[in-house]
């Protein structure tokens, strides 16, 4: 466990900026700062990161929070895991004891699994740099590739030695359990049960996740085995951790510098990638010879709109470079195509030119997807119905742009090159996005919180009873909007005095803040809010209000408890997400002024709501009342009467309240 003091001096140290800034490019706006939500797919902008409250949200889908909520979220950690990945980017010691092998076994699988996986790499890491076979064998084989110590190390680059069952009884003289080394794919049982290497007599590549966690490896055979070897590379297979689709080579390396240079570079394989870093391209990522999925275009897109396809020039290449240029122009990618020279691939043109022949060859020989498009399929093709069925593909991608003026830019440089007329083009593209618009499935729409019909009854000015059955317990995602706004209330302006002297129930002079005012009110008759978490905001609010400096909106965006601070971000999000204004300076009496007309806003304010609260009930108990009238119709005529009776009664209470409320009166 980590103590309470160590917990606030992280929650202290976090700069909300800083940490997403590990994840997402942001981009000052006011002041504050926005960039491509980490949690939904997007290509224009909408979330916002302000340092003063020490909070982001997303516009788009509702997700944020404070540092740790946000770390847990992207990185799927646990509220503990989440300050140890902070305490250890902020350089703070957390004393924690060693878990015993109870504790150990009640750990997720799932972190057990970065466990071993961690483990794993530095085996190999040791093997390489400290083993006989990994330095005669292992280390040999890199070195053949040119490859530093630097680029060694940087990449965790290691070796697994013949001996197929020495990483099995390694890891279990240092306590891991076989479940976690099958569950990662490591090792695997052969026939007679025993647990085998996968990886045995292979040099090593870890993948990295761009969070800085070991999630799979990859494997190569060394080169002098290589001959009528089908499988070079042996990588890990899916697991809970570890999906290959999902997963870039080198991203955790290449994040700050794609961010910097804003463009990536991608490329086919491990040693692509290394030999770049080693040359000075460090703005680079493989996907290992995969086809590109949304979900690595995603993580790109966090970092960068802008793509070069880098691919040596044979045919492998070219299918590579093809057969991903539609989805990443589906997805908003700004998309460059860049083929080497034949024999030539990344890794040898790399290890060939230093890092400004390199950035020069590219700026010199790099083209924009239609210009490669067009040269590949069209170039000395004259065959009519070729021709056509290879201009109908590159019209078909020139409708995936997203930008409309690039977009009707390439539609008449593609007419200029072809020799056509552009019309016969740009309604040939109109229809391809129209099929493309019917056929796409319909946006998942945010559900907006149903309008449970809920009220309350209180003291205070205005005040109208609410009958006591009128109480409703509602599910948590039934929240009602004027429920919401009253809860909104309690965290911006819960410690703020909006009645003064006021008699209790014991005759004493009281104050009441929001917090209080809200919480009397609807406790006088047992009213409550239909979702628990709002309840316990307002009682813990009403609890602190008589701590010293209690601060409602910065108590609640940073509660030890996520949910509650979940909720408290989403709910004042939005006040943020428009640049702030500098109030001009102020003397004593403008001030006094200024905050007197804001708390008589605030007090305007949550009566009108309260009322509102109130008229929910009320409107929902006279539904109520219509269905058990027309129950009771046939029953006995006391009881109908009885209920005919209270359905008046709540009728007149509801015209009360729509005068109060200004609203039309329906009788």
């Amino acid at each position: 466990m980590i103590d309470r003091a160590t917990v606030d001096r992280i929650k202290d140290a976090a700069n909300i900026v800083e940490v997403v800034s590990e994840f997402v490019t942001l981009r000052k706006s006011g002041v504050n700062y926005k960039g491509l939500c980490p949690f939904h797919d997007e290509k224009t902008p909408s979330f916002y990161v302000s340092p003063a409250r020490g909070t982001c949200h997303c516009f788009g889908c509702g997700k944020g929070g404070n540092p740790v909520s946000f770390i847990m979220e992207h990185e799927q950690m646990t509220y503990v895991e989440a300050l140890r990945w902070l305490a250890n980017k902020y350089h703070i010691e957390v004393q924690e004891r060693t878990l015993s092998n109870e504790e150990k076994e009640e750990q997720s699988k799932r972190e057990s699994m970065f466990i071993v996986n961690e483990w794993t790499a530095g085996y190999f890491s040791d093997q390489l740099h400290n083993s006989p076979d990994g330095v005669t064998i292992g280390m040999e084989y890199f070195r053949s590739r040119g490859f530093r110590d630097d680029i060694i190390d940087k990449f965790r680059l290691g070796y697994d030695p013949s001996d197929r069952h020495a990483l099995a009884t390694a890891a279990r003289a240092k306590g891991y359990n076989e479940e976690f080394l099958l569950a990662t794919g490591i090792c695997y049982r052969n026939d007679r049960g025993e647990l085998i290497d996968r990886y045995a007599g292979r040099v090593m590549f870890p993948w990295i996740g761009v969070s800085g966690k070991v999630v799979g490896f990859g494997g190569r055979v060394l080169d002098s085995r290589t001959k009528g070897v089908n499988q070079k590379y042996v990588n890990s297979p899916e697991s809970e951790i570890y999906h290959k689709d999902r997963e870039l080579y080198g991203i955790f390396q290449a994040k700050k510098a794609i961010a910097k240079e804003d463009r990536v570079f991608m490329v086919e394989g491990y040693t692509d990638v290394l030999s770049m870093h080693q040359c000075g391209i460090e703005n680079v990522v493989a996907n290992s010879g995969t086809a590109l999925s949304q979900h690595q275009i995603h993580i790109l897109h966090r970092f960068t709109s802008n793509i070069t396809l880098l691919y040596d020039g044979d045919a492998a290449g070219i299918h590579a470079a093809m057969r991903g240029t539609d989805m990443l122009l589906a997805e908003g990618m700004n998309l460059k195509v860049l083929l080497l020279p034949d024999g030539d691939d990344p890794d040898s043109f790399a290890r060939k030119h230093t890092a400004s022949e390199f950035r020069r060859y590219i700026e010199e020989h790099q083209t924009d997807f239609m210009e490669f498009k067009t040269d590949l399929l069209l170039k000395g093709e004259r065959d009519p119905l070729k021709r056509s069925e290879a201009i109908n593909s590159i019209v078909r991608s020139i409708s995936l742009v997203q930008n409309q003026i690039l977009r009707d830019t390439y539609l008449h440089e593609c007419a200029v090159r072809m020799g056509m007329n552009e019309a016969t083009l740009i309604n040939t593209m109109n229809k391809f996005i129209r099929d493309g618009q019917d056929r796409m499935a319909p946006q998942d729409a945010r559900q907006g919180m149903a309008e449970a019909q809920q009220g309350a009854q209180g003291v205070g000015p205005g005040h109208i009873a609410v009958p006591q059955q009128m109480t409703v317990a509602t599910p948590m995602d039934q929240a009602s909007k004027v429920e919401r706004m009253l809860v909104r209330m309690v965290i911006r302006h819960g410690e703020d005095v909006i009645y003064n002297n006021v008699e209790d129930a014991d005759g004493n002079m009281i104050n009441l803040n929001v917090a209080q005012y809200l919480a009397y009110n609807l406790g006088v008759d047992g009213l409550h809010f239909s979702n628990p978490l709002f309840e316990r905001i307002l009682n813990e609010a009403v609890e602190h209000s008589a701590d010293d400096g209690f601060c409602a909106e910065q108590f609640f965006i940073h509660h030890a408890d996520i949910d509650i601070s979940k909720a408290a971000t989403a709910l004042t999000a939005e006040r943020y997400q428009l640049s702030q204004q500098v109030d001009e300076p102020l003397n004593e009496q403008e001030r006094q002024v200024r905050e007197a007309n804001r708390l008589e806003s605030v007090r305007n304010q949550l009566e009108h709501l309260l009322n509102d609260f109130r008229m929910d009930y009320i409107e929902q108990r006279l539904k109520d009342l219509q269905l058990k009238i027309r129950a009771a119709a046939s029953g006995p005529s006391d009881a109908l009467m009885a209920l005919m009776s209270e359905y008046k009664e709540t009728q007149v209470l509801r015209n009360r309240l729509a005068r109060m409320l200004g609203n039309n009166i329906v009788v």
